[in-house]
């Protein structure tokens, strides 16, 4: 607990720093680019027509669970807090070999560097977030105060990414291997939680399919995105799965930080 109240005092006091580096880390992105900032859209985007033109009305006809309401509008809630949760795990991944010039430095706390990188992706998904909404706008919603709840399950998805980041980033300075591990482990991801596909569609048959499910701490997440945009159900609504969430997204916390912190005396040495 006391290193933690020490990082909650480095990310206090060095705020001004941590969103300094954090807007630095986003312009890198697209140094050099002709199309800069396009790029960040256009993967995203074709993601999303692929997916809508092959379970859409075109494809297999996939139909929402929420009535009145297209594919597209029942799968943008899903889709967008896995983007962000994944573009953070494979950049805060290897955050410490990219910034391994600032590990080497002995004032330097080196555990702002994953939050550094998740204020970065965070920049990128209010952009998407600002998208979601104008797309639900131009489709005829009509918004609804649950809207504001997508800021909570945006920090619910923060800590989970940070907690496991913590975790891989450390193993990836002595494993570089990691790195890759992490990529194959979010391709399994996505279809391991009901983004694409209605959870009916396997729980008609399999009733047991959506407790596995629910053990995703991820499956909170979609639920919760689609929850606030498309029913309007508020959080509590949930208690269950919110306690269940922040128990093991806690857990992962602490030992990601904490197996940070047993390691970190030896990233200087590897890197």
């Amino acid at each position: 607990m006391k290193y933690l109240k020490q990082l909650i005092r480095d990310i206090i006091g060095r705020r001004r720093m941590i969103l300094d580096l954090a807007k630095s880390d986003f312009r890198k992105r697209f140094v050099g680019s002709y199309f800069g900032i396009i790029w960040m859209f256009v993967q995203p985007l074709v993601t999303v027509a692929i997916y809508a033109f092959i379970f859409g009305p075109y494809g297999f006809k996939s139909a929402p669970p929420v009535p009145n309401t297209s594919y597209v509008i029942w799968l943008i809630p899903g889709l967008v807090p896995w983007f962000y949760f994944s573009e953070a795990m494979n950049t805060i991944t290897g955050i410490l070999h990219e910034y391994s010039y600032l590990v080497k430095k002995v004032v330097f706390p080196v555990e702002l560097l994953p939050i550094i990188k998740l204020a970065s992706c965070f920049f990128v998904h209010l952009c998407f977030i600002v998208i979601m909404l104008a797309a639900y706008l131009i489709s005829g919603k009509m918004p609804q105060p649950s809207w504001i709840q997508i800021l909570y399950y945006s920090f619910a998805a923060s800590v989970l990414a940070l907690g496991l980041g913590y975790l891989t980033s450390a193993v990836n300075v002595f494993f570089k291997d990691m790195q890759q591990i992490v990529g194959i482990m979010l391709q399994f991801g996505i279809w391991m939680c009901p983004i694409m596909y209605d959870e009916t569609l396997f729980t008609s048959r399999a009733p047991w399919v959506g407790t596995v499910l629910k053990l995703n701490p991820f499956y909170y997440i979609v639920a919760g995105y689609r929850d606030s945009m498309l029913t309007g159900d508020p959080f509590w609504m949930r208690p269950t799965l919110s306690i269940y969430f922040w128990a093991v997204t806690l857990i992962i916390f602490f030992m990601g930080l904490g197996f940070f912190k047993r390691v970190r005396p030896h990233f200087s040495d590897v890197l």
